[in-house]
């Protein structure tokens, strides 16, 4: 139910309000469901706890924040505005883009452990592994943390029912951050993915089979796409001459897809060709190749088999 006691965002109408809060919500808890049960089958499934799989568990744990943000949001949506106060603003701010870099950063890594592991024959340690988690939520908690210490500011968005990086006053402080925040959150975790599944590609083509690798780097492109044009623009011109509700699509479109994605890790990174023991045998023609193993760490839609 809406909440009739205070007054909708300007701009907004009742139903759009209603309507992005209504979708945040039920795609938040589907993702803790599908997340939940990654988990569960990584505490309770022996076979599971490799260090392949450790890079799926930090996954699913980042893809959780992601959910547990975007549920506060909807909430928020239903009262019509935010209840936490500017303190709470800041840390919803930190916590969503924690939550979001550190998913994006270990989609990067997974990536590169399935590089490691069917080019270069390279079987990721545990050490690594852990390496690679504990790195992906540094980085990010760095970036995440800089605008609470006044390197970018956060700040609420149009709708009044999250907050994120505060674009509206677009000025050297704010480019200054944004520029090289993208560069190493955006552009370098595409750089990886797009060289280690072309490598993959290649490497089975030799070997007749053909696999579609370009999906992971568009799911990413075009979650976050709308939401990184806005802020680039914000740093060639002002923002705000754009409606509000125009921005809050660009804003919305993020949040959606990003929660969304979370929805389709899961599935996406639990079945896979790619983690059958025939795939890392000399011989690759094994005719299980078609079935799915349990708790793979690439997706059979990002990559699929044609014989």
């Amino acid at each position: 139910m809406m909440s009739l006691s205070h007054p909708l965002p300007e701009g907004f109408t009742e139903l759009e309000v209603f309507a992005f809060g209504t979708a945040l919500l039920i795609e938040a808890l589907l993702g803790f469901v599908l997340c939940g049960l990654t988990l569960l089958t990584f505490l309770c499934v022996s076979d599971a706890r490799t260090p392949s799989h450790l890079l799926l568990l930090n996954l699913s744990l980042a893809d959780l924040g992601v959910c547990s943000n975007a549920f506060i949001a909807a909430m928020s949506s239903f009262l019509r505005y935010w209840p936490y106060g500017p303190e709470g603003c800041q840390l919803h701010g930190f916590h969503g883009f924690v939550t979001a870099l550190a998913s994006i950063s270990t989609m990067a890594a997974i990536a590169w452990d399935r590089h490691s592991t069917h080019c270069c024959r390279a079987r990721t340690r545990w050490s690594t592994a852990v390496c690679l988690c504990a790195w992906t939520w540094l980085s990010s908690a760095f970036w995440a943390a800089m605008p609470l210490v006044g390197w970018g500011r956060y700040d609420y968005e149009p709708l009044h029912s999250c907050c994120t990086l505060d674009y509206s006053q677009a000025d050297g402080n704010f480019i200054s951050f944004v520029l090289p925040m993208a560069f190493f959150n955006f552009v370098v975790p595409v750089f990886i993915m797009v060289t280690s599944y072309s490598a993959v590609e290649r490497k089975f083509k030799r070997t007749g089979h053909k696999f579609r690798t370009s999906l992971p780097v568009l799911c990413l492109v075009i979650c976050w796409a709308p939401y990184a044009a806005l802020c680039l623009f914000a740093c060639v011109h002002n923002p705000l001459i754009i409606p509000a509700k125009f921005r809050m699509v660009s804003i919305a479109h993020h949040s959606l897809l990003t929660t969304r994605s979370s929805l389709t890790h899961p599935s996406l990174y639990t079945h896979s060709p790619l983690t059958h023991p025939s795939l890392t045998q000399p011989s690759l023609t094994h005719p299980s190749l078609t079935t799915h193993s349990s708790l793979g760490p690439a997706s059979t839609q990002y990559l699929t088999v044609n014989h």
